[in-house]
């Protein structure tokens, strides 16, 4: 997984990091202590085409349920399914091993207007 430092970060409390033209998404470590438990994982399937802003899929937790957004379009390649199995990998790792999905984008641009990693953890710190 790539260096965190180096991920980009929405408001709705995603992460995008870019391999080439794969973006993989996640939720960000502020996220998972805002939903504490997380109990159940559902992302839309490999194939399936979404457009930038569009909700990806969802996460539960005893407290709410959460839509995850992506915010770049293109074809969803890949679903973590150990995240799915287990969804306790988003409240141990949600910047690794917790990952959500990997998708290829058809433009990468909307990801230059989100923040760094010290913008986003200044603007939302955690803990």
């Amino acid at each position: 997984m790539a260096d965190p430092s180096t991920y980009r970060y929405s408001d709705s409390h995603e992460w995008f990091s870019v391999d080439g033209d794969v973006v993989t998404i996640g939720i960000t470590q502020y996220a998972a202590d805002e939903l504490t438990d997380i109990t159940y994982v559902e992302m839309k399937d490999p194939g399936e085409q979404i457009d930038a802003g569009e909700p990806i899929g969802e996460v539960e937790s005893v407290k709410t349920t959460s839509d995850i957004y992506s915010a770049v379009g293109g074809e969803i390649v890949e679903v973590n399914q150990a995240a799915v199995d287990d969804p306790s990998l988003l409240n141990r790792d949600p910047a690794g091993e917790g990952w959500l999905v990997r998708l290829r984008a058809e433009d990468l641009s909307p990801l230059e207007g989100l923040m760094d990693q010290s913008a986003y953890d200044e603007k939302y710190p955690v803990g």
